[in-house]
């Protein structure tokens, strides 16, 4: 088994797949690196990502316009370490053996930007405690 193997397999699932969880997974590819496999997907995606979402991450160095919603699969879930959820509900599949967090954290759907810095932040609060916890330096 390679060391690439090993790494904690992170699942970020909201409903559209167009802020939070975006926002979530860009964060921890952006501070955990390759120390994390990292997807995201939405129960219902959307057609594209708020763009409010896009502007607030630019705002934070992260660029992530080119990111479109994908829809969770099973296979996903299955091949996950931790899922977290971001008000999906009942919609996400359950398997024995993995990891589920659920972020409470407002829908940023239809906001502006001014809405969504506070949410951006504390998802990047909660991205680096996570990465403490799965994946830390050293």
């Amino acid at each position: 088994m390679t060391p690439a193997d090993r790494r904690p397999r992170v699942l970020f699932v909201c409903v559209h797949n167009a802020g939070r969880s975006q926002m979530a997974a860009a964060f921890l590819t952006h501070l955990a690196g390759d120390r994390v496999q990292v997807r995201s997907a939405g129960s219902a995606p959307a057609d594209s990502v708020n763009p409010a979402v896009v502007a607030a991450m630019t705002e934070a160095g992260i660029d992530i316009a080119a990111e479109v919603p994908k829809v969770l699969t099973v296979e996903a879930v299955q091949a996950s370490d931790v899922v977290i959820t971001m008000g999906c509900g009942d919609t996400c599949p359950v398997f024995p053996g993995k990891r589920y967090l659920d972020w409470e954290l407002p829908d940023p759907a239809g906001q502006g930007v001014e809405a969504v810095r506070p949410i951006r932040d504390e998802i990047e609060r909660r991205v680096r405690g996570l990465i403490d916890e799965i994946a830390p330096l050293g």
